[in-house]
């Protein structure tokens, strides 16, 4: 019997850890527009949603922190996927609670010079939903969950995906996007 519940309190626990990060905007949803710093090949500038919008749709995408196993997994894949992002007219960005210094080197080193990184503000997680669940991650607070999200021109959101595993975020962006295309 203690053999049974400790293989269940396993699958629980498996369960709880591989379980969706929840995200608050829906597909429909208005993004809200923000400005923050990113980097972009070690280079930090201004980022504005806006301004991105007015070129195509945006993959934005949250992530916990620079340099971890998973972020930086997620950001070799969206390194590989960013030339055909580029191709239909979309821009990427991550954004991670992280200073612009690490995300100068994160964008070199991990991001390829491929695409933009952003810091995200306590404004930014707080209008996206993406503040990470206490006990997700011990002792982490004020980070976000992993969410990709992908905004059309107009602002509206036609593609979420929140789960802190990184499989599925970029092929999940890149079939709204190639969607997005086909009817535009």
């Amino acid at each position: 019997m203690r053999a049974l519940l400790q293989s269940l309190a396993g699958v629980a626990l498996a369960f709880t850890v591989a379980a969706p990060a929840t995200a608050a905007l829906k597909v429909g949803a208005q993004a809200p527009m923000f400005d923050t710093r990113a980097s972009l090949g070690g280079k930090d500038f201004d980022f504005a949603l806006a301004q991105a919008l007015k070129k195509g749709p945006v993959v934005l995408y949250f992530f916990p922190a620079a340099f971890t196993s998973g972020c930086t997994v997620e950001a070799h894949e969206f390194a590989e996927a960013t030339d055909d992002f580029a191709k239909m007219g979309a821009t990427v960005i991550g954004m991670a609670a992280d200073p612009i210094e690490k995300l100068n080197k994160f964008s070199v080193e991990e991001c390829r010079n491929k695409f933009a990184v952003g810091v995200a503000t306590k404004p930014m997680i707080k209008g996206y939903d993406v503040a990470l669940e206490s006990g997700l991650l011990p002792n982490v607070t004020g980070r976000t969950n992993r969410t990709s999200y992908v905004i059309a021109p107009n602002g509206k959101v036609i593609f979420v995906h929140s789960a802190m595993g990184v499989a599925g975020h970029v092929s999940g962006t890149m079939a709204a996007v190639k969607a997005w295309k086909a009817k535009h």
